[in-house]
């Protein structure tokens, strides 16, 4: 475990979001070696969003160990290369019954969109029993008067609305024992002085968690969400300066920024009703120990 002034990582910079994963130094871990898996999700399709890098991709691939069918969306142009690696690697490890996984292009702040995404993965599969919002951007402002009309909408799109419509066209194929899952994050429960944007998106996902789990209770679809610490993403580089990047993840007990394959199995937890049928509204928060309270 590092200590509190350790470096955490080497300095690095992306200049444009959404980041890479394949430039990263080192690479974001997504699969735990030591993991076994056992058909816990044999015949479910599962739809998740920004599932080429990151928690997404870690996501991704866990599913896919467990027997799902896997979809997943990306951002032309900017993700194709961690995309297609993606596609491969859930491929190597796709469980026989399983269809061959799909990555979708598209921009999810808009619901035209997110419905044609719907339809593609329905029109493959028939169905969708899982369903992942997990797509986001960030960027840091020092001052609320930085932030204008054009960037706070561009903020809510992606990281809000895309759940809300996303969820609305998929509920169409979802039936009793469906589950939704929406990432938000550490920051909707303790704040951040830069992130004001990111973490107002992200207090507004636990809103909708706990809203829309009241409203499906009675079709038997359970929607609860995971709040990842710090973990070690494209979205860090692209946001934070190298200084930051050097001591990323040493703010927290573990003294150490998690990686993606470390806060994937809290998605297994909840789409598997063997696990978690007893859950719905609720919040999982693999944190490296930070403690919150709401």
């Amino acid at each position: 475990m590092a200590s509190g002034g350790k470096q955490q990582f080497p300095p690095q910079k992306q200049g444009t979001q959404p980041g890479k994963e394949h430039v990263m130094d080192p690479n974001p871990q997504f699969k735990n070696p030591d993991y076994k898996p056992s058909n816990k999700l044999q015949g479910k399709v599962a739809l998740i969003t920004g599932g080429d890098s990151g928690i997404g991709r870690a996501v991704c691939y866990l599913f896919s160990q467990e027997g799902a069918t896997v979809a997943f969306t990306y951002v032309k142009e900017q993700e194709d290369k961690d995309a297609n690696d993606t596609i491969q690697m859930i491929k190597k490890v796709k469980t026989s019954d399983a269809k061959d996984p799909k990555a979708l292009a598209a921009d999810l702040g808009y619901d035209e969109n997110c419905k044609k995404v719907v339809e593609e993965v329905t029109k493959a599969y028939g169905r969708i029993d899982i369903l992942i919002n997990n797509a986001a951007e960030q960027y840091k402002a020092g001052s609320v008067e930085e932030i204008d009309e054009p960037r706070l909408e561009r903020f809510f799109r992606t990281n809000i609305f895309s759940h809300f419509y996303m969820t609305r066209h998929a509920l169409k194929h979802m039936k009793e024992g469906s589950s939704i899952i929406c990432t938000t994050s550490v920051k909707a429960y303790k704040g951040h002085a830069q992130l004001l944007e990111y973490t107002s998106t992200k207090g507004a996902i636990v809103a909708f968690i706990r809203a829309l789990s009241l409203q499906l209770v009675s079709k038997g679809i359970r929607v609860n969400g995971v709040a990842p610490g710090p973990i070690w993403t494209p979205l860090i580089p692209a946001s934070f300066d190298e200084e930051k990047i050097t001591q990323f993840g040493s703010e927290v007990p573990m003294q150490r920024a998690g990686q993606p394959y470390e806060v994937a199995p809290a998605y297994i937890f909840l789409a598997d009703n063997a696990f978690s049928s007893y859950y719905t509204g609720q919040v999982l928060h693999p944190n490296g120990g930070a403690v919150v309270n709401a």
